[in-house]
């Protein structure tokens, strides 16, 4: 009986027949405890007899991203076909630098290399050695003038392939809203593989993908 221990302790004053009739007594503790159980629905609140009688939901279970449609849940990796079933990519000023330095950096590449691109600007936002903002990290400038090259190559910044542009930007705003970084290992730098700058040995190679090799600094050791 639920219910009796929920009265907290309320008692009903009866008198049970002191008859040898077995019956008789049987039917008067029966009534007994119907009135005592009348007694404890009496105390307990209609909040809590609702939430006693009624069934406990089954947890919900977590989308992949936390943006992400239950109607439309995306793929583990951004596929041309789920970029394209999106809504046109809209956002503020970090959305626009993302999606600059995708168009103008790696706008030659597929939808790997563009997002290893936004992992490495994301990855760098997340490292407290670089600017906290992804306009920050793109516009960083260093003993060589600049971290991106498109913002300093002296060349106009004006989007002259507007499908390229749809494209980057659309990885841009997934990669912004939390899709998966599972292509470079946590890369924080990048180059083409025309090149072989001398700082690319310092660091630990991850990946190559498309034009472009990814680096990540080196595990500190204990004594490192």
């Amino acid at each position: 009986m639920i219910l009796l221990a929920l009265a907290s302790g309320s008692r009903a004053d009866t008198t049970v027949s002191q008859s040898n009739d077995p019956t008789e007594i049987a039917e008067q503790g029966l009534m007994a405890l119907l009135f005592q159980e009348r007694v404890a629905l009496e105390t307990v609140s209609a909040e809590r007899a609702e939430a006693l009688t009624t069934a406990p939901r089954a947890p919900r279970k977590a989308s992949l991203w936390p943006w992400a449609r239950k109607k439309d849940e995306p793929p583990a990796q951004i596929t041309a076909a789920w970029l394209e079933a999106q809504p046109a990519p809209k956002g503020g000023e970090q959305f626009q630098c993302l999606a600059n330095t995708l168009y103008h950096e790696a706008r030659g590449e597929g939808i790997a290399g563009q997002v290893a691109v936004a992992e490495v600007v994301l990855n760098r936002v997340d490292d407290p050695r670089f600017p906290r903002s992804v306009c920050g990290v793109v516009n960083q400038g260093n003993s060589r003038g600049c971290q991106f090259s498109w913002t300093c190559d002296g060349r106009s910044d004006r989007i002259r392939d507007r499908a390229a542009w749809d494209r980057a930007a659309r990885i841009a705003r997934a990669m912004l809203d939390g899709a998966p970084r599972n292509l470079t290992d946590g890369a924080t730098f990048f180059h083409t593989r025309a090149v072989r700058p001398s700082w690319s040995r310092r660091f630990e190679r991850t990946v190559r993908i498309g034009a472009h090799t990814f680096y990540k600094r080196p595990a500190q050791t204990a004594g490192g």
